[in-house]
């Protein structure tokens, strides 16, 4: 059983479809597409192509009014132009030659928005420092006379009620030659402490060695404050021989002078080999 296509609504041939075809043509302003001619005039896609593929052979009038005939459809077919092969470039290298016109310099008066600088005062002159004038080192020796006889003798006293005295330090050699032990006391202590004082007071030594030079100095001043405050409560009491513990500690301060006077020297001159 076979089935018959229905007839087109206008069968009407490509000649009488195709003015109305120009006119919706020109209605749109562009060739329109197949479907949209079967759908305005109710026609098969044959005759609608034809009828298209006829109004795309038309000539069309320029607006100069000069005619050229078109064989291809502008709109769809239009093929890009052939683009041109670059020319070649020339690699000779070209000397760089430099303008020679010297560029106006601006003036220095006047600054870069036209307006001439605002003037400046000139920058005061740094007050040059007053010298530093040092107290003069005199006094304190007046001063440390009579503290050094006041010590001097406290130590050799309590030397004398601690054991120390009067030894021949050369046997057989020099056996006149005689030396009374106490002075140590006073030399070893005292002189430490104002050694100590000035390394720590002068700030030219590392920062080990002022810590070191300051506890120790300190140390020392107490130490020989006690020893005196010791020699004198014996003597006002009457005694002749200083208890066992004064002994031991008295006897104990030339060693520990000397250890740490040795180390106050290596810390002193710590990083000064590198």
């Amino acid at each position: 059983m076979s089935t018959a296509t229905a007839p087109s609504a206008y069968p009407r041939a490509v000649a009488d479809l195709l003015p109305a075809v120009r006119d919706l043509a020109d209605r749109l302003g562009e060739i329109p597409s197949r479907n949209r001619i079967m759908r305005e005039f109710k026609v098969g896609a044959p005759k609608a192509q034809a009828a298209r593929l006829a109004l795309v052979a038309e000539p069309i009038t320029l607006p100069d009014e000069t005619e050229t005939e078109l064989t291809s459809d502008p709109w769809e077919y239009a093929e890009p132009a052939p683009v041109p092969p670059p020319a070649p470039v020339d690699t000779t290298p070209v000397p760089l030659i430099l303008p020679t016109t010297k560029v106006a310099e601006p003036s220095p008066l006047v600054e870069p928005a036209g307006h001439p600088p605002a003037p400046t005062e000139p920058a005061p002159a740094k007050a040059q420092a007053a010298p530093v004038r040092r107290l003069s080192a005199w006094p304190v020796v007046l001063i440390a006379l009579p503290a050094f006889v006041a010590i001097w003798s406290g130590w050799v006293g309590l030397g004398g009620l601690t054991g120390f005295g009067v030894v021949h330090p050369l046997p057989g050699i020099a056996d006149g030659f005689s030396i009374n032990t106490a002075i140590t006391l006073p030399i070893g202590v005292e002189v430490y402490a104002a050694y100590s004082l000035r390394a720590w007071l002068s700030g030219q030594v590392p920062p080990r060695a002022r810590r070191f030079a300051k506890w120790s100095g300190i140390g020392s001043l107490i130490i020989g404050a006690l020893g005196q405050v010791a020699y004198h409560l014996l003597v006002a009491a009457g005694i002749t021989s200083a208890p066992w513990q004064i002994t031991t500690a008295v006897a104990c301060l030339p060693v520990a002078v000397l250890g740490m006077a040795a180390a106050l020297a290596h810390l002193m001159h710590e990083g000064s080999d590198q």
